[in-house]
């Protein structure tokens, strides 16, 4: 565990305890009151993993398609060698009708 999910274990527990006001929890995670009352009660059901984001492992819902990506590290330094990400992007779009981002490029 990380050093920032150890503190959400820790400041909730302090919150249950007294010793700590869920205003100012929530100042210090940076997350609303509501989810400060919430933690505990999921902690105390699922335990540490609880804590954890739940998104770790997985892979980003905006990924792009495996075929398109490597469609794309194939044309690029062939045709448009000499782009900036910019207009190589413009050109996949235009030419080749993929929509990548510049920074995806």
């Amino acid at each position: 565990m990380s050093e920032r999910e150890l503190n959400r274990i820790e400041v909730p527990s302090q919150v249950t305890r007294g010793t700590m006001t869920p205003v100012t929890a929530a100042n210090m995670l940076g997350l609303s009151r509501r989810q400060v009352h919430r933690l505990p009660k999921d902690f105390h059901i699922d335990g540490p993993a609880a804590i954890r984001h739940k998104a770790r492992g997985r892979r980003s819902n905006n990924r792009i398609d495996p075929a398109v990506r490597e469609f794309a590290v194939t044309v690029i330094p062939e045709s448009y060698i000499d782009f900036g990400p910019t207009l190589a992007a413009e050109m996949l779009a235009e030419q080749h009708g993929f929509e990548i981002s510049c920074k995806t490029v």
